[in-house]
């Protein structure tokens, strides 16, 4: 234990001189009681001690404890739990007796070692439930997770049981350049090549129009299956849509059929690609795959005008055009001369403006009732603007310009938007708004609120309106161009922004839908997906309200049921099943209002991953690299007592021992005020008792 203080060294030698010398004055000086020579000493001393020990607490020492701690290694044992593992010819070893064998490795290597076990296919799970049913191999997402969980543990090593297999993010060789400690791996699966024909690849358009021609691109790989012959078929709704016989001539075959299709049925359509087995085949899983397409009856069309060149207007181009059900076309006012009327949305950029007379044309749109969407900018004509009644309005005199930021209203309820936009929101650049009276109307809603600072203001950046005959929307700002690339910064993707703007203008551009009831979903999900969806009930005014329960019975293809109940949001409701079973699912939806049932009917999709089973063949390659780079060795599940005396035996896993130091100040320790007193009580005691004061 060291003592300090932050005064100067100096000040403790005068706090001893001050306690001396008010010492002396008391008992050299002062003859106003005798005492004897001993005593008057004793309680000199007495007094000098007390008053230099407070003059020196007065300069709030500090007292520096230090303690020792030790942290064992901790082993992290990574278990690959997808199911490219247990394709191979050893299929019942890999779920039966490995299992088995890796459970006592790892109670072995606990009884020296912290071990810290997880399977893993598109993520770390925190368990040893090992059944290889993981849809999708990411080893960049597991060794981020491992590096964010583990950044100021202890790693002694890390062992990764797999078959190198990966089929989503990047290559693992380079993603565990930031470890510093040893990477063991166990190699799994079988490298040779099997008997199989694969259904490869099938490249698609997701959406397609009524009475058009799709195209469909289809890759077959087969090997070991040379002068053997499967049948491609392509089957929509029980109709045989193509059919070809495929010969194959040799053993490492690959083939590409390009087709052209009829998109006779409007909606969802689902489209069955097989290919038929041959003999001794390993796997037929992967002969077999469906492909969902929105079959539309047209775009939507969405018409872009601005006064001046701006970035956001591209920014908002490019994202609308990430969605394929849209067609967009953008013209300087002073350029446009067709008919809004052909249009499904109308986004304005600065306009109206002093610049450019477009009076007819808001008139047009409002006769015509087709959405609007406003994005105010500093060449804004605000008062031509707030005439147009678009659910909020700005007023001033020389209206100023502040820099804002986005915060989300989470009353909202005309849709959700996801985490990734919402995260996108905390961290973006700031955009100029209009800094005036602004006015939010009746029938608008607030989806993003002001902060300015790190005050949160409750004046709306971005508004939406439902009146009776015309939906509009409100961004009061420009520079949104600057969100897009900071999302392509954090995430190495546009989609956080795309996805806001689509949910704009897809609210905007939909007719207006007066149902009581509805229910909003996606048509397809992947079948790693949770399946979510919400449902909006209106009062016999067009109120949004949540007081009925809503009740929903998903039936799956074989008629099972499975009724779930929504749960309640602010105003509306939202529903989250979880995963579910690949397949064609119906929905049925109800609410009491009132009297009335109302009912909504539906059906969504669950598409199957056969990822896994594209590529079956083991790369023992990247494994051995993988641990080669990082000073480790690769070895094979009959080599797990190897492997546990290899990790006991290295010297670069090692027990670590640290000291943390502690400052606590010495006027918080409660036996040196008691000491103080008692010094104090035992003088003025002796000076009574001696008959002074």
């Amino acid at each position: 234990m060291d003592l300090t203080t932050t005064y100067p060294s100096w000040l403790i030698l005068l706090s001893i001189v001050a306690g001396i010398l008010i010492s002396l004055l008391l008992y050299y000086k002062n003859k106003r009681f005798e005492l004897s020579f001993p005593t008057n000493i004793t309680l000199g001393v007495i007094r000098a001690i007390i008053i230099s020990f407070i003059a020196f607490l007065l300069l709030n020492p500090l007292i520096e404890s230090q303690k020792r701690f030790t942290e064992k290694p901790v082993i992290l044992f990574l278990q690959d739990n997808s199911s490219s593992v247990k394709t191979s010819k050893d299929s019942t070893y890999y779920l039966t007796d490995y299992v088995q064998q890796i459970k006592r490795f790892s109670n072995d290597l606990e009884k020296k070692y912290d071990v810290a076990s997880f399977v893993f296919d598109d993520q770390l799970h925190d368990d040893l439930n090992i059944d290889f049913k993981g849809a999708i191999t990411d080893f960049s997402s597991v060794l981020k997770d491992v590096k964010n969980r583990f950044a100021y543990r202890n790693i002694g090593a890390m062992i990764i049981a797999s078959d190198g297999i990966y089929n989503r993010g990047s290559n693992p060789v380079y993603d565990i350049d930031k470890f510093n400690f040893p990477i063991y791996t166990i190699a799994l699966g079988d490298t040779n090549i099997q008997r199989d024909i694969i259904l490869k690849k099938v490249n698609f358009n997701r959406i397609a129009y009524l009475g058009n021609e799709f195209p469909m691109e289809i890759t077959i790989q087969a090997g070991k299956c040379k002068d053997q012959q499967t049948r491609l078929t392509v089957v929509n709704d029980g109709n045989d849509l193509f059919s070809k016989t495929i010969h194959i001539n040799s053993n490492n075959f690959l083939q590409t059929e390009k087709l052209l299709l009829e998109a006779n049925t409007k909606g969802l359509q689902r489209y069955t690609i097989e290919l038929t087995p041959v003999n001794d085949e390993i796997s037929k899983a992967n002969n077999k795959q469906d492909v969902f397409i929105d079959i539309l009856e047209g775009k939507q069309k969405i018409l872009i005008l601005s006064g001046v060149p701006h970035p956001d207007v591209s920014a908002i181009k490019q994202a609308i055009l990430s969605n394929k059900n849209y067609e967009v076309q953008d013209f300087m006012i002073d350029k446009f001369d067709q008919s809004v009327e052909a249009y499904n949305l109308v986004i304005l950029h600065g306009l109206p403006s002093l610049k450019s007379n477009i009076t007819g044309l808001l008139n047009q749109i409002r006769e015509k009732q087709i959405p609007v969407l406003y994005f105010l900018t500093k060449n804004t004509y605000y008062r031509l603007f707030n005439d147009q009644l678009a659910g909020v309005s700005v007023r001033g005199e020389n209206l100023i310009f502040n820099e804002v930021m986005p915060s989300v209203n989470e009353k909202f309820s005309l849709f959700t938007i996801g985490d990734q936009t919402r995260e996108m929101l905390k961290s973006t650049p700031p955009v100029v708004s209009p800094y005036g009276s602004i006015n939010i109307q009746a029938s608008a809603t607030p989806l993003l609120f002001q902060t300015i600072g790190s005050i949160e203001t409750e004046d709306p950046l971005l508004v939406l309106s439902e009146s009776t005959n015309q939906k509009t929307g409100v961004v009061l700002a420009e520079g949104l161009w600057r969100w897009r690339l900071k999302s392509w910064a954090q995430k190495g993707t546009h989609e956080p922004f795309d996805q806001l703007i689509n949910k704009i203008v897809q609210f905007l551009s939909l007719k207006v839908d007066k149902r009581f009831f509805k229910v909003i979903h996606d048509n397809n999900f992947n079948e790693n997906q949770d399946i979510e969806m919400d449902a909006q009930v209106y009062n016999e005014i067009y109120e949004l309200i949540n007081e009925p329960e809503v009740k929903i019975i998903f039936t799956d293809e074989m008629g099972n049921d499975f009724p779930f109940v929504f749960n309640k949001t602010i105003n509306a409701y939202h529903l989250n099943t979880g995963r579910l079973p690949a397949g064609n699912y119906k929905y049925k939806a109800t609410v009491q209002l009132g009297d009335k049932l109302l009912t909504e009917n539906g059906e969504f999709t669950v598409n199957p991953l056969n990822i896994e089973l594209i590529n079956t063949i083991a790369d023992h390659n990247l494994l051995f690299n993988m641990a080669h780079n990082r000073g480790g060795e690769m070895f094979y599940p009959n080599q797990l007592d190897e492997l546990e005396k290899t990790i006991i035996d290295s010297n670069k896993i090692k027990t670590i021992s640290y000291r943390e130091s502690r400052f606590s100040e010495l006027l918080n320790i409660p036996w040196l005020l008691g000491l103080v007193i008692l010094l104090l009580s035992i003088e003025w005691l002796v000076r009574k008792r001696m008959g002074a004061y």
